[in-house]
């Protein structure tokens, strides 16, 4: 069964962008977040949408919208902040991970 997690965050601005894109493509509210080798940096975020959360993942829910880690990735963005941004540079999600010690230029790898 899937547990809460404390200590991920999703914030207001990504829960909205989260729900705008489920509801278009008649899909759960729901965002996983894993993190694979690869990437300029050594690790690199993925996102996808999840029909439902696996019974080890641990889940963060803002606003009716649920961000799901699976146990493994967790440890390695634990205390982090999944924001949406939009710049003159285009719009995305972005992962401020506590965790990093450094970060490519495109925010999508990072190190630790």
């Amino acid at each position: 069964m899937a547990t809460l997690a404390p200590d991920i965050v999703l914030t207001p601005a990504a829960a909205a962008r989260v729900a705008a894109i489920a509801a278009r493509q008649n899909k759960p509210a729901i965002l996983r977040l894993s993190v694979e080798g690869g990437g300029c940096s050594g690790f690199q975020y993925r996102f996808g949408f999840a029909d439902a959360p696996e019974a080890s993942d641990l889940v963060a829910e803002t606003d009716g919208v649920r961000l799901v880690v699976d146990d493994i990735s967790l440890d390695l963005v634990r205390g982090a902040q999944v924001d949406y941004v939009e710049s003159l540079g285009g719009a995305s999600f972005k992962v401020e991970n506590p965790n990093a010690a450094s970060g490519c230029g495109c925010g999508t790898s990072f190190s630790v």
